[in-house]
């Protein structure tokens, strides 16, 4: 059965080899990563042992296409900051409070798409075109807002951080993500 309760099943071979049991194909991460681009849900097993090997494959996943591409989308920072929760008391709420920001990131990430379609329509953004800072600080401002508002969820009595640090911290992120678009702006600007 190429199926376990509406996910497909992938098998992982002693050779290495994923067989989707779904389609009756063998597949390549690559090919796992377009599946998940796609929204397909699916599960890895061992071939031989059937233990549920998904997580390990994802991981697999994630190291390749941050060596493949040079672009990466986990910072050495952040890297750090999530070998850290290993042991640590937090270690238990960082996987739901990771899983609850990607989902708000991706939801505001729809948000900002609309926002520009409605301030710019369908134009591609180009040498002639650029996106309103506006737009991007008041996305980084909400941000930050609900990340320290996850905090103080998760962990109660922490105090909240003095308003003026954390306008000196937005400040900071909003000067860097300035910079960021400028840089990406005139890339675009070469391109075209």
């Amino acid at each position: 059965m190429g199926k376990n309760e509406g996910q497909i099943v992938i098998k992982k071979y002693a050779n290495r080899r994923l067989y989707n049991t779904g389609t009756s194909t063998y597949v390549t991460l690559d090919d796992l990563a377009v599946m998940v681009k796609r929204g397909e849900d699916f599960i890895v097993q061992d071939a031989k042992s059937g233990e549920d090997i998904t997580h390990s494959v994802l991981t697999q996943i994630i190291f390749e296409q941050e060596s493949k591409t040079g672009n990466t989308l986990l910072p050495i920072s952040f890297l750090r900051q999530l070998i850290s929760f290993y042991g640590d008391q937090m270690q238990m709420v960082v996987p739901s409070y990771l899983e609850h920001s990607m989902q708000a990131f991706t939801e505001q990430q729809a948000q900002m798409r609309e926002q520009i379609t409605k301030a710019f329509g369908d134009a591609p953004i180009g040498k002639n075109l650029k996106v309103p800072l506006q737009l991007v600080e008041e996305q980084v401002r909400r941000n930050t807002e609900m990340f320290h508002q996850a905090m103080q969820m998760f962990s109660p009595f922490m105090a909240a951080p003095p308003a003026k640090e954390t306008r000196k911290a937005e400040a900071k992120d909003i000067d860097e993500l300035k910079e960021q678009l400028r840089a990406l702006q005139t890339k675009l600007d070469n391109l075209g």
